[in-house]
């Protein structure tokens, strides 16, 4: 089982959701980096359960224990060791599953694959592992400060109800202004409708997270087996309950001509920036695997959760079919709580991508 992710920028994590912690060990952080723990606790907040009527109902403060790699305020260059307790496990409320398979979750896969499982709350397959990616990405996003790169990602779907594909028609600083983290209020209001009433029916709903990257330097990426929006894909679609990912325009750019769509290069009058200058960024900030400067911007698909509070036709260890009413606190749709979780991937896939460039010195 593969427990790390990245090259030079590496997070290695451990943990299962129901045992006494989860964390992870965080190597290849460039050192002198300002570390500022309330900011690391602060992205931990937003995707720790039970923080609205929409998420999960399981209180868990999720608060960071740094063990190593941290001194005087400053990254010292050497592993950054770190844990977050678990406190507030319900496993009683599994014990109905112990000799089931959820319907499309990962028991029967990880069953067949490991011939055991741990069916407390999915153990390693269960999203709470997630909170060592929001850490490691709370690190990368620190050190991607210095070099004056942002990330923020949104919901641009729930179910049905979708924002426009064009991201400059919002205000990204307005997303923590509603627990959907949604730019647009009023789509908010009804994406948060719709959950209440999806939860309400003890059923889910799945959705679309927009992501942008902006002021990413010229050349990330190599143009073959390490192309930076592979990268991305890669990154993303590691993240529990995502299907899809698309970078770009994606597939809308299957239904025109190149005449439509080729991203037009024109002189850059501006003296405040070296970067050329396109007149439409189609290509989403990525040409030939390589950063091109222009904004980095992708979406990425996210399936309804499979752990419904309804009755479902299941088989058991004996492949037996039977049913299932699962039991426990589960979240009817993830969109809210991965938001963080994207821009975490991003961020660490950035900050990876930018330290094998090995162009500038951080």
């Amino acid at each position: 089982m593969r427990n790390t992710f990245g090259e030079i920028f590496r997070l290695t994590t451990f943990g299962e959701s129901h045992g006494p912690a989860v964390g992870g060990v965080v190597d290849g952080m460039p050192a002198g980096i300002d570390i500022d723990v309330d900011f690391i606790q602060n992205e931990l907040n937003r995707r720790r359960p039970g923080q609205s009527r929409i998420t999960t109902n399981r209180k868990e403060a999720d608060e960071i224990e740094l063990l190593s790699g941290v001194f005087d305020g400053k990254s010292t260059g050497v592993p950054i060791g770190f844990v977050v307790r678990n406190t507030n496990q319900h496993s009683q409320d599994y014990e109905n599953m112990r000799c089931l398979f959820r319907p499309s979750h990962a028991d029967f896969t990880y069953y067949n694959k490991y011939g055991i499982r741990d069916h407390r709350g999915g153990g390693r397959s269960s999203a709470r592992i997630t909170i060592s990616r929001v850490v490691g990405g709370a690190f990368a996003k620190l050190a991607l400060r210095k070099l004056g790169i942002d990330i923020k990602a949104y919901t641009s779907q729930v179910g049905s109800i979708a924002l426009d594909r064009d991201y400059h028609k919002y205000d990204l600083n307005t997303i923590e202004n509603n627990i959907v983290r949604c730019p647009d209020q009023a789509k908010a209001k009804e994406m948060e409708e719709l959950i209440a009433s999806v939860k309400s029916d003890g059923d889910t709903v799945g959705g679309v997270i927009t992501c942008v990257i902006r002021n990413c330097p010229i050349g990330l990426g190599d143009p073959e087996f390490s192309k930076l929006h592979a990268m991305l894909g890669a990154a993303m679609l590691g993240i529990n309950a995502v299907k899809g990912f698309e970078y770009g325009d994606g597939f809308e750019m299957a239904k025109h001509r190149g005449s439509e769509v080729n991203d037009i290069f024109v002189p850059n009058d501006s003296k405040k920036s070296d970067k050329p200058s396109v007149l439409t960024n189609h290509s989403g900030g990525i040409q030939g695997g390589i950063s091109n400067g222009q904004d980095i911007y992708f979406r990425v698909a996210f399936k309804p959760v499979a752990t419904l509070l309804r009755e479902q036709q299941t088989i058991d260890l004996e492949g037996n079919a039977t049913t299932l009413k699962a039991r426990g606190r589960h979240d009817p749709c993830v969109l809210p709580r991965a938001v963080p979780i994207v821009e975490a991937m991003a961020a660490m896939t950035i900050l990876d991508a930018y330290l094998l460039n090995k162009t500038v010195k951080i």
